[in-house]
């Protein structure tokens, strides 16, 4: 039996694919020895979700995500981790009542593996499919933290033997590191393993800060730094060297702050990890933000858009000029839902070039530009040359000064379409932050086609959040009077504890029509321009964060950090 056909035969069932693309994709599964499922996801023709639920169904199985299993690490080393990484197989538990194991899998027919486990465990086996690249990044993390407490062990050897051989000499010595020495040290191995073990985590930027007698290292997840490890100060100096030669900077140089890059492979993906120095009191802090280029997939959907405001979206890209802007503090997901935009409306007959600080996803069939400050390529010289690339349509990074907004602003009303983004906490904000720039009423009237405000909220994990009813002082921020039910953190293993699990955007869309455009012209101020928006269908975005709390999306504690009313 050929399982690759008798999946694609169910993924058509199933209106996955069409049924004339079937022998298609079966020949080039054939040829690059892929499963039908891994090649769908690979082609977008699907996502990770919708083929897990389609294999659970095909292979009569239940599905579950992979951090919602408490695992015993025990019977997970009763194998080696490269075997349970290439077989896609992780046993779970067993069960003390019926002796019967869990084991976690994305490759039911299998045969060696299973056969494998059988041995090992001489029981009754009970399968559950999990996608495999939570499989993958299992394994990974568990790779990760071992090697990064050995590191950790190694270093607090390493101090007290040099601790011993001070107490010994009582001669100070200047230790001087060359590169050699540096990449042999228990402290590059600790950097390595930090680096490496932060993509599992799903973790968006590492912070390195020494302190007096500490070295601390904390994970940004979900927008929120948690601590990961510390280690011994007397170790910096390696850590220091390692970093700067990984990322191209100079090691000599320690007073001044510098920026550098470190591409790495892990798991099998691309990273580019973006390395800024900042020298302390105690050192130099390291902050690196983690940017995996390759793999954009995200939808509207995902992003939080919510089905009444996809025609207002599908109005603006279908715009065949204009600018459009995206609003929010940094951090706030603004570039993620350009190149969202980007993707859906990359089609062979337009022309996109972009300008940006720093490319973070390639998006094929873009032209995409990064600045150079220290060449003078900065937005408005980059804008200019790209005016030059007949361009259908372009996108900014961000507006920064009064020239980058005067070229986008007349590149827009000469026949482009432009996206960009501006740090304004609400969507009529953009409007005074454009003329402050100098841009004058009657142009940002006549070339603003739509300003999208977003925010990132914490999404509640799905699998520990707690249903009860509103206490008074909740129901006095929701502006409720009747009690209602709504959900809370709690926090478990699938979130670490946290409560939440993953971040959804907010969104507050201010389309620009006649009325709002003569406003602007006759120059009302900002509170008259947001109240003329509200009446006209803008949902502010406290009120759209609201409804996700309605719905056990979010938690009021997530909606009061919104900075707006």
């Amino acid at each position: 039996m050929n399982i690759n056909y008798e999946l694609l035969q169910f993924f058509v069932y199933k209106k996955i694919i069409k049924k004339a693309e079937a022998d298609e994709v079966l020949v080039e599964c054939e040829k690059l020895n892929m499963t039908a499922d891994e090649y769908l996801v690979a082609k977008e023709y699907c996502t990770q979700v919708t083929a897990l639920d389609a294999l659970a169904e095909f292979y009569c199985m239940p599905c579950v995500e992979m951090d919602m299993l408490d695992i015993d690490r025990s019977l997970v080393e009763k194998f080696s981790y490269e075997f349970l990484k290439k077989n896609k197989v992780v046993p779970v538990v067993i069960d003390e009542k019926t002796g019967v194991l869990l084991v976690a899998t994305s490759k039911p027919v299998d045969c060696n593996a299973l056969s494998s486990l059988a041995l090992a465990f001489p029981c009754r086996l009970d399968f559950v499919l999990v996608p495999s690249v939570q499989v993958d990044r299992y394994i990974d993390s568990i790779v990760a933290v071992i090697s990064t407490s050995a590191a950790l062990n190694d270093l607090n050897q390493e101090k007290d033997d040099r601790l011993a051989a001070d107490s010994k000499s009582q001669v100070q010595q200047v230790i001087s590191f060359k590169e050699e020495d540096v990449i042999n040290n228990p402290a590059v191995r600790l950097v390595d393993s930090v680096i490496k073990e932060a993509i599992p985590y799903r973790a968006s930027d590492i912070h390195i800060e020494p302190f007096e007698k500490v070295v601390r290292v904390r994970y940004r997840i979900d927008g929120t730094l948690q601590q990961r490890a510390e280690f011994p100060i007397e170790s910096y100096p390696a850590i220091c060297a390692r970093l700067k030669i990984m990322a191209g900077m100079n090691i000599a140089e320690r007073r001044q702050p510098q920026d550098g890059r470190i591409n790495l492979i892990v798991g099998g993906k691309e990273f580019d990890f973006r390395v800024s120095s900042l020298p302390t009191v105690y050192g130099e802090k390291f902050v690196i933000r983690i940017l995996d280029k390759t793999s954009f997939h995200f939808t509207r959907a995902d992003l939080g858009f919510a089905e009444s405001s996809n025609a207002i979206i599908d109005k603006i890209l279908a715009r065949p000029h204009g600018i459009v802007l995206l609003t929010g503090p940094t951090g706030s997901g603004k570039s993620t839902t350009l190149y969202a935009f980007l993707k859906e409306i990359n089609t062979p007959s337009v022309n996109i070039v972009t300008v940006e600080d720093p490319v973070e996803y390639t998006l094929n069939g873009v032209n995409q530009t990064q600045i150079n400050n220290k060449a003078n390529m900065t937005f408005a010289g980059a804008l200019r040359s790209i005016l030059r690339q007949d361009p259908d349509i372009i996108m900014i990074g961000e507006i920064r000064d009064e020239e980058t907004a005067q070229i986008a602003v007349r590149a827009a009303i000469t026949g482009h379409l432009v996206f960009s983004t501006l740090h304004t906490n609400d969507a009529p904000g953009a409007i005074t932050r454009l003329e402050d720039m100098g841009v004058e009423d009657y142009l940002v009237s006549d070339a603003l086609v739509a300003v999208i405000a977003q925010r990132l909220v914490k999404r509640l994990c799905p699998a520990c959040k707690k249903k009860g009813k509103t206490t008074e002082k909740e129901m006095e921020i929701l502006g409720i009077t009747e009690p209602v039910n709504v959900y809370r953190p709690r926090g478990c293993q699938f979130c670490n504890n946290t409560g939440y699990k993953g971040r959804i955007a907010v969104h507050e869309i201010m389309y620009l029509n006649e009325e709002l455009k003569s406003a602007i012209v006759n120059g009302k101020n900002i509170d008259v321009l947001r109240e003329i928006a509200r009446k006209n269908g803008m949902i502010p975005l406290w009120e759209t964060c609201r409804g996700y709390v309605f719905n056990g999306i979010t938690s009021i504690q997530e909606l009061m950090t919104l900075d707006v009313t």
